[in-house]
Formats: C-alpha cells, structure tokens, sequence
C-alpha cells in the first residue's frame, strides 16, 4: 500500500529529486528529462518513517533523518548507506540540513535539540543546542555557514552561532502556533517562518526584528516556505493552494 511521502528535496543541479517516505524508505528520481525515472531500487536502514532528507551542496551525499531518532548519510550516486549511523537524539529527527561548505550536519529532533555533526567523520560537534520548549521542525544554515535558524512547536523561531554553538538573540516571536518551516533569504539578510496560525512573517536575520506585518491569505496552516533567487518566496499550505508573494 502507498505510504505518505514526507520530505523531498532537489540537488543543487535540479536534475535529480531524493524524497523520504513514512514506508521506511528513500528514493532517487531523475527529473532531467521529459520522464521521470526512479534511479535504482529504494534506500533501507532506517527501521521508522524518514521525515526529512536533503542534498549536500556538491551533490555527493544525501542525509536523512528518521522517526528512529537517527540520521543516515548516503551516497547520491549509488543511494548505498555510507559512513556510521549519527546517533545522539531521544526522539524523532524532523529536521536535516548540510551546511553551505558540506562540512557540517544540522538537525532538529522531538526531543527539543538541535545538534550539528561532522559531516565526514559523523562525529558530534559540541554539545546539544538547548532552548526550545518543544519540538524542533525545521533547521536552516545562513548562506554564510555561521548561522543557523530553527522552528519549533513552541511557537519560536532561534538564531544559533553555529561555530559557537550557543543562542543569539532573543527567540523570534510572534506567531500563534508552531513553526513547521524556516528558511534564509538567498543573500542571508531575511528569515521567512511559516506556521500553524496560517501566517508567513519576515524576520530581520541580523536584528531579530519581524519585518511590516504578517503574510495572510491561507486558511489553514502553513507547511513549507521557501524563497526564490529574485525575492519572492512560496508559501505551501494544507488548504491545497500556494501563494506568491512578493517580498
């Protein structure tokens, strides 16, 4: 029976798709030509739903994160498992991102954490990013590498040093209800968070200051924002519909 598909993510070249499915599962897709084609057979390890999956940015690898609280590296080519599996969270990884040089992992767990790893190694970098209240749903690295933002169930979007390891700022707030996505603008100036109150706000990434006033329009939550190379971003939602708006 088919199983939800929970993540799905382009390579940097846009001519391949890997989505994370709650049948266990990983899957590559060729999407250069008219036809797209799966490129070999399904990627098994993790033994729970693969909530979230990502490309690295030089395209070599592929990490994914599970309902079985662990993080898998693979590679792109092939989709064989590599490396050691990245183990540390209590619960649930919702969360995965590569940093802009491929050198580090970023990733968000039910367990209220964010913890960044060594990419080659799959070794843990510091301890723990503690600070949010509930769940962690989404993690984004700056365009710069040294900063990262997260969402959470609490309601918040966080600013973290990534090279320190520690919080800046105080927690962005000003939604209803949780975060499910965050992102950083091309040029790393703006964050866009998007929530379960069916808003999109502005954030400035620096200042920590919302910018004007909420996007509105959906009816419901709001579960995927991203922003395109010319400033305008897409907005997802669960009453079926996207929106376009301009920054």
């Amino acid at each position: 029976m088919p199983r939800t598909v929970a993540s799905v993510a382009f390579s940097p070249n846009g001519r391949r798709i890997v989505s994370g499915s709650y049948d266990c599962t990983l899957r590559l897709w060729d999407v250069s030509t008219a036809t797209s084609m799966t490129v070999g057979g399904p990627m098994t390890g993790h033994s729970d739903y693969v909530n979230c999956v990502a490309f690295s940015p030089d395209m070599r690898r592929i990490v994914s994160g599970s309902e079985d609280h662990t993080i898998r590296l693979w590679e792109a080519r092939t989709g064989e498992s590599i490396g050691r599996l990245l183990t540390g969270h209590s619960y649930a990884v919702f969360a995965v991102a590569f940093s802009p040089d491929g050198r580090r992992i970023v990733s968000g767990s039910y367990d209220h954490t964010i913890r960044l790893w060594d990419a080659e190694t799959g070794d843990a970098l510091g301890t723990p990013l503690t600070g949010h209240s509930r769940a962690v749903t989404s993690v984004a690295f700056s365009p710069s590498g040294n900063c990262i933002v997260s969402g959470s169930e609490d309601g918040t979007v966080r600013r973290w040093n990534a090279d320190m390891g520690e919080a800046f700022g105080k927690p962005l707030q000003s939604h209803t209800g949780p975060v499910n996505s965050v992102v950083f603008s091309p040029e790393g100036s703006l964050i866009i968070s998007g929530a379960e109150d069916g808003t999109v706000r502005l954030w400035s990434s620096r200042m920590g200051k919302a910018m004007g006033e909420p996007f509105e329009g959906h009816t419901r939550s709001i579960t995927s924002v991203s922003f395109s190379a010319d400033g305008c971003h897409i907005i997802g939602s669960w009453d079926r519909t996207l929106r376009l708006s301009d920054v």
